[in-house]
């Protein structure tokens, strides 16, 4: 018994790590650019979905009273752009796999963020969200990137 379990334990550790990376970093930033997408009118980008509108974006109309009333964010007026220019702009680099590690990092603020003042009953949900992005932070974006391409050429 104890033999098969060193053969599986070994045949896991083979598991390559860069689609893994992959993975992790398509899915975590398709929860964060699907919930920036609430936030805009004028550009709506969804390749799963279906969904294209080409356009320049810009603030919704419910977006600043979305962080005033439902968040209960101080200055929703200066926290609702933040909020919907990282949601674009984090998750664009974590697929591209450009700053990755920086992109993870500031998105797990942003999860904090969301965690402590917005919903803190959320923790299952934000600390799966909290852990792929570690994951990043701590392994890098696998060999399938700008990172890795970058390294390499360098």
């Amino acid at each position: 018994m104890v033999k098969f379990i060193h053969r599986c334990i070994a045949l896991c550790q083979r598991i390559p790590y860069s689609p893994i990376a992959l993975l992790a970093r398509f899915s975590i930033a398709a929860v964060f650019w699907k919930s920036g997408q609430t936030k805009v009118q004028g550009f709506a980008l969804d390749l799963i979905g279906g969904e294209f509108q080409l356009g320049w974006p810009r603030l919704s109309d419910s977006a600043i009273d979305l962080f005033r009333d439902e968040y209960h964010m101080p200055f929703p007026q200066l926290a609702a752009p933040l909020a919907a220019t990282a949601e674009h702009l984090f998750p664009l680099l974590l697929l591209l796999g450009l700053g990755t590690r920086f992109a993870a990092l500031a998105l797990v603020g942003m999860t904090l963020t969301i965690q402590l003042f917005v919903y803190p009953g959320a923790y299952p949900t934000h600390g799966t969200w909290a852990a792929l992005l570690l994951v990043l932070v701590a392994q890098g974006p696998g060999r399938v990137s700008l990172d890795a391409w970058i390294a390499r050429r360098y």
